[in-house]
């Protein structure tokens, strides 16, 4: 049997033999099913499958390198401009 404290946030650390078991890693989702009396913990899954669909009719021109990096080195310099940066 696993034990877990629950924080005064309502979070609560997972033991690493239940992390183990159920194969989570850090930044990992689960769900909570209402079963009898209690919850059962599934892990959700995330796959390139559940993506399918989901970008459809959505045509971007291409981008040369060269241009994402121009891109990214504007937002960099944009951000460094920020105040209290």
């Amino acid at each position: 049997m696993a034990v877990a404290t629950m924080t005064s946030k309502g979070q609560i650390t997972m033991p690493q033999a239940v992390r183990t078991a159920l194969g989570l890693r850090p930044g990992a989702k689960v769900d909570f099913v209402a079963e009898g009396d209690g919850f059962r913990l599934v892990p959700l899954k995330t796959d390139v499958s559940a993506l399918k669909g989901r970008f459809a009719g959505r045509v971007a021109k291409p981008v040369s390198i060269k241009a994402m990096n121009d891109a990214i080195g504007e937002a960099a310099s944009a951000r460094q401009r920020k105040p209290g940066r």
